[in-house]
């Protein structure tokens, strides 16, 4: 027993020693040495449970005349008081963490309804990428999250903002941790670039999700759910990785008790990353930060308490993309690393975010949460967008317009909620009441230039565009949204086969506008839930659900007006299975989407005195279709996630809508870990297929289709396990090298997709 112990605590001092290294290093690389440097020694010297554990254990012995073994530190014998004090550990269980489970599919989710429910029991379709799939894949960015999830399809603005897409409607509902907000790509601050290094998973609910989210699209909301501090036992993540286009990223992630006995407990994540682009010029750097605490106040409460920050730096950026036709009316076929931006142009992003929850359960088996909010998005960028169609032989042809903004987004949020069981007729069935309450505010200023230089022959571009003197700032865009609201479901066994889920949300929303234009906008409406499941087998369910949609819409005409809200219904239906006790998920939806008042770019026209796209407001819109996925490890050492989504939509007079976003999406990616003389391999791959797509652009003769044909993307990875903490892993993107538009006809130009990359990336874990 004593060599055991001595083993342990021999192990310990060499791990921490180690570890402290290992994290200044990187600690370094951030750029955060001092906050590190300041806060990382309690944890990292706060000793580990067995570590406490086994001094202890000496101490004992050695009171009780027995001698120590060789090797045990000094230290080890000392005379430090032991407390007799007993913790207070919560046993408050989070069976939707999906860290550490290795799979590519969750056993339970509270998308959608708030309730924890299985996904099986939950009646709409629902995606969870889980920690384990961001790893295999190497995602690097919300974007690259969103590209990966099935019925997702995504399309670029520039550079540096995406906008994503579900059964064809633009996706607005962004949560974190259960908490909604608006996202607005005119005026993006860094939304789509977070670093996922931070998140244990992303829940993607399709269709149209306003019981919990309030205004929004029929499209999808998406839960950004954080990491937690929920480890009694000290762990450390490190990486180091390198790739294509001088990419370099260093991370760590670690957590630790706090106090002797664990029940206060602390997380620090931070990652730094260096890279280029296949675009010529672009670079770009990344630092980020994000720490959590948590706090066992009683044995059925639990406080927690983080903050996050990322800053983004990238340089050359990109304003809109590259013309699609010469001046002679001709087709443009650029080489992919054309990056229209100026030397100057650059896109500064930082975001800050505090948060604070508090859980407590009953002894009668209901829960109470209370949870507030805070986020900020601040963006610094000048740019310089070019229209125009230049001449085939001399260049010319191409105007600028170097315009130089700043502003933030801002929200403040909080939201309460009680659930717990019921007793009715002889059976139990479920209750969740809420309230929550949210203020956003975004304020963006733009300095005009005082004068704007040709472009000259644009076939010499070069990025060396003089950069303009700029004037005075002026406010062109505020807008002030407040949103409360009140939401409650049930969940009701009528039988054992039989559930019905009903639920309603009501909601006040209002808008202040101002700049360009101003706009004052309020609203109330009541959002209906309701969801039918029966029972088909042990392993399968049916059902049926209807959601209310609403959702103010802040665009205008070609005359300035604003649009009317988007009002409509979302129905859907299917089959979802669970196997092999919950490891392998399986669904099969159809779904209908009807819409008045939605808005479609109106080709050609802006709104007056600004250079915003124009729309116009469609009624009778109708959109319908298909939903298939399969997820989780239907043999051992083999994880995939799959699915297949097809749409169509028309407007009440017939004529096809929303032709810019392809019809069928199809995505595939799965590993497997190999054995015997081959253990610790795993390799993996994936393909992503979409059909083609068209939108109406504005060329030299007029309006003309322009469109991008059916590709599929392959990409592939391999892990080798070099001992028990250490592996290396290496992703390859777009294995063939598939050119392709990333997105084609907004403002009638075009962007091209990333070509081949690969990225290695060594880890080692404790």
């Amino acid at each position: 027993m004593y060599r055991f112990y001595s083993t342990i605590l021999e192990t310990e001092e060499k791990n921490q020693a180690c570890l402290r290294a290992s994290v200044k290093t990187v600690s370094r690389l951030l750029g955060v040495g001092v906050v590190l440097a300041t806060g990382l020694p309690a944890a990292v010297n706060a000793q580990s449970a067995v570590q406490k554990q086994a001094r202890r254990w000496v101490q004992e012995q050695v009171q009780q005349g027995a001698q120590p073994a060789d090797g045990v530190p000094a230290a080890a014998v000392g005379t430090a008081p032991i407390s007799t004090l007993s913790a207070v550990h919560a046993t408050l269980a989070d069976d939707v963490v999906t860290e550490g489970t290795q799979s590519y599919t969750a056993l339970a989710t509270r998308a959608g309804t708030g309730l924890t429910l299985s996904l099986r029991e939950t009646p709409q379709a629902v995606t969870v990428v889980t920690r384990q799939r961001m790893e295999d894949q190497n995602m690097l960015s919300v974007k690259d999250v969103m590209t990966a999830t099935p019925g997702i399809s995504v399309r670029n603005q520039d550079s540096e903002r995406y906008s994503f897409y579900s059964r064809g409607f633009f996706i607005t509902n962004y949560l974190y941790d259960g908490i909604p907000t608006t996202y607005m790509p005119q005026w993006a601050a860094g939304e789509s670039q977070m670093d996922p290094i931070i998140y244990d998973r992303v829940e993607v609910v399709r269709g149209a999700t306003g019981l919990l989210t309030g205004a929004g699209n029929p499209s999808a909301s998406v839960n950004l759910v954080r990491k937690r501090a929920d480890s009694r036992q000290f762990k450390a993540d490190l990486s180091l990785g390198a790739g294509s286009f001088d990419t370099y990223r260093a991370t760590t992630d670690l957590s630790t008790p706090l106090t002797t006995e664990g029940n206060v407990r602390g997380r620090l994540v931070a990652a730094y990353q260096k890279n280029r682009s296949f675009l010529d010029r672009y670079h770009s750097q990344r630092s980020l930060l994000y720490g959590t605490v948590e706090a066992d106040l009683s044995s059925r409460t639990v406080l927690r308490l983080g903050f996050n920050y990322q800053r983004n730096a990238p340089r050359v950026t990109t304003a809109g993309g590259f013309p699609l036709w010469y001046a002679d009316g001709g087709r443009t076929n650029w080489d992919r690393k054309l990056n229209v931006g100026a030397d100057w142009s650059r896109w500064t992003i930082v975001t800050t975010g505090a948060f604070a929850d508090l859980e407590h359960a009953f002894d009668n088996g209901w829960k109470f949460n209370a949870m507030l909010s805070y986020s900020k998005h601040r963006a610094d960028f000048t740019s310089q967008f070019m229209t125009g169609f230049p001449d085939r032989k001399t260049g010319l042809g191409m105007f600028s317009y170097p315009s130089n903004h700043y502003g933030f987004r801002r929200q403040h949020s909080a939201d309460l909620k009680v659930s717990g069981p019921i007793q009715l007729f002889g059976r139990q069935h479920e209750l969740i009441v809420g309230a929550s309450l949210s203020r956003q505010r975004t304020v963006f200023h733009r300095l005009g230039p005082l004068s704007v230089p040709a472009i000259g022959n644009f076939l010499q571009w070069d990025g060396s565009y003089p950069e303009p003197r700029w004037g005075e700032p002026v406010a062109v865009h505020q807008n002030l949204t407040r949103q409360s609201g009140v939401y409650v479901a049930t969940r009701l066994n009528l039988s054992d086969a039989l559930n019905v889920i009903l639920g309603g949300r009501y909601t006040q929303w209002s808008g202040d506008q101002t700049g360009y234009s101003s706009h004052q906008f309020r609203k109330n409406a009541i959002t209906p839930y309701a969801g039918i499941l029966y029972d088909l087998s042990d392993s399968l369910t049916a059902y049926f659900s209807y959601t209310g949609i609403f959702n103010p819409q802040e665009a205008q005409d070609r005359h300035g007006r604003w649009l009317d809200p988007l009002e409509g219904r979302n129905y859907e239906a299917g089959i979802k299975g669970s196997f092999l006790d919950g490891r392998l998920t399986a669904s099969a939806a159809v779904f209908q989407t009807d819409q008045d008042n939605l808005k479609q770019k109106d080709t050609g026209y802006f709104v007056p005195g600004t250079t915003e796209q124009a729309y116009v407001a469609t009624n009778g819109t109708r959109s319908r279709g298909y939903d298939l996925e399969l997820s989780g490890e239907p043999l051992a050492g083999w994880n995939i996630m799959t699915g297949l989504t097809h749409w169509t939509a028309r407007d009440g007079n017939g004529n096809v809508v929303l032709s810019e976003q392809p019809r069928t999406l199809f995505k595939l990616f799965m590993t497997y870990r190999l054995a015997g003389r081959l253990q610790g391999l795993t390799l993996g791959g994936g393909v992503t297929w979409q059909s083609s797509y068209y939108a109406m652009g504005r060329g030299p003769k007029g309006s003309e289709r322009v469109s991008q044909g059916a590709y599929a993307l392959v990409d592939l990875m391999a892990r080798y396990q070099l001992n028990h903490s250490t592996s290396l892993q290496v992703n390859l993107n777009n294995l063939f090298n598939k050119k392709y538009y990333d997105q084609i006809g907004f403002y009638s130009q075009g962007s091209w997709g990333a070509p081949r990359n690969v990225m290695a990336t060594l880890s080692y874990k404790y």
